[in-house]
């Protein structure tokens, strides 16, 4: 908790207020609380209650200043403002991009690279009527968009299942020069073209049904996977009048999967396999998926309301972020995973974070280094 800006919390909160009362039960006393139960994995509020309560000497130190309940915790996060949370994950991901503002991701790029993507997380509709899905199914939609460089999300948007991904196209602010990855179905020439329009690039993968017009052809290395390296024209109507600009059409072979990939962008510049490159590291929002619904609770909800739904789930988005800060001034080596499941058994105790993750290295260490001879040459 030591880096967490509370200021910063201050200010967010002071930026919404409400009438839900904080004499008793602060802002600060919900987040660690929230906070509490997505590194320690609770399974509900009376949960949270029951094992706070069991360490409630210690409580104080922690900052948690107001008592704990079960219905306390639960009209909180009914009732206050879940912006609030969104500005502090928001203010958490700023810090974070700086601290990894130098990571690799695979590829030497000085432009800054985002992937494109959506989850989605199935409700029931009988608990959640506000999260419709289809005519039975309830279910809410994660939209990120992830930096490459440290596996930090920069825009996260929480919609119902119902919204189609292409709309989040109009929602994110493009920064020229950077890299926006993303699969077919956030393919809108309109969208795109707003994208292009604002010195930014795109890279996907073109529909099987896409009509062009081969206007230059550039030799490629087959033995690389690439196929082709085209400039191309949209033909289609539509098409045509939303991209009037040319596209750069890139086919490349898997072998390893046996798959013929087709990329469109509007980067010219780059070598014909980095654009390849740049689209299998799209990858990474897909684990970025994976690894929170593995390791956060955002598939089952302490709330049923929307307040309450979204509130859980930015607090446990600056939870991971919070870990990724950590770890970056920490200078460990040690995984996020790892340094989340030291944390789930020793969040009550007095010793140095810097230790327990550094005695974990060192074992892993010993462990690898043994000075056990081999059976068999």
């Amino acid at each position: 908790m030591e880096h967490l800006p509370l200021v910063t919390l201050r200010r967010c909160v002071a930026r919404y207020p409400g009438k839900y009362p904080t004499l008793t039960f602060s802002h600060l006393d919900q987040y660690l609380c929230m906070v509490f139960a997505q590194l320690t994995y609770r399974e509900s509020l009376r949960d949270i209650e029951t094992c706070l309560r069991a360490h409630s000497s210690k409580l104080y130190h922690l900052g948690i200043r107001g008592g704990i309940a079960r219905s306390t915790l639960a009209d909180a996060n009914e009732k206050r403002d879940w912006r609030i949370y969104q500005d502090f994950a928001l203010a958490l991901i700023q810090v974070a991009r700086r601290l990894y503002a130098e990571d690799s991701f695979g590829l030497e790029l000085q432009q800054t690279v985002y992937a494109l993507d959506s989850t989605t997380i199935d409700l029931c509709l009988a608990l959640f009527p506000w999260a419709r899905f289809r005519k039975r199914k309830g279910a809410v939609k994660l939209h990120t968009l992830l930096d490459l460089r440290g596996s930090i999300p920069t825009f996260i948007h929480i919609s119902d299942g119902k919204l189609h991904d292409v709309n989040i196209l109009d929602q994110i602010a493009f920064e020229a020069g950077s890299f926006y990855v993303m699969d077919r179905g956030y393919i809108d020439f309109g969208r795109l073209h707003a994208l292009h329009q604002a010195q930014a690039f795109f890279v996907t993968r073109a529909k099987s049904n896409l009509q062009y017009r081969r206007v230059y052809s550039r030799p490629v290395d087959k033995a690389t996977g690439l196929r082709c390296d085209q400039t191309i024209m949209l033909t289609s109507i539509k098409a045509a009048k939303d991209y009037p600009a040319p596209l750069r059409r890139v086919k490349f072979y898997d072998a390893e999967h046996d798959k013929l990939l087709v990329f469109l962008t509007n980067n010219f510049d780059l070598p014909a396999l980095t654009i390849a490159q740049l689209y299998r590291c799209r990858w990474q929002v897909e684990l970025f998926f994976k690894w929170i619904k593995q390791h956060l609770r955002i598939k089952a909800f302490f709330g049923t309301s929307e307040n309450a739904v979204k509130t859980q789930v930015w607090i446990a988005i600056s939870a991971y972020v919070l870990v990724a800060i950590v770890k970056k001034r920490l200078h460990t080596e040690a995984s996020l995973y790892t340094i989340l499941q030291v944390l789930s058994l020793t969040l009550f105790e007095k010793n140095s974070l810097c230790q327990l993750v550094g005695d974990t290295e060192n074992m892993t260490q010993t462990m690898i280094n043994t000075n056990q001879l081999n059976l068999f040459d």
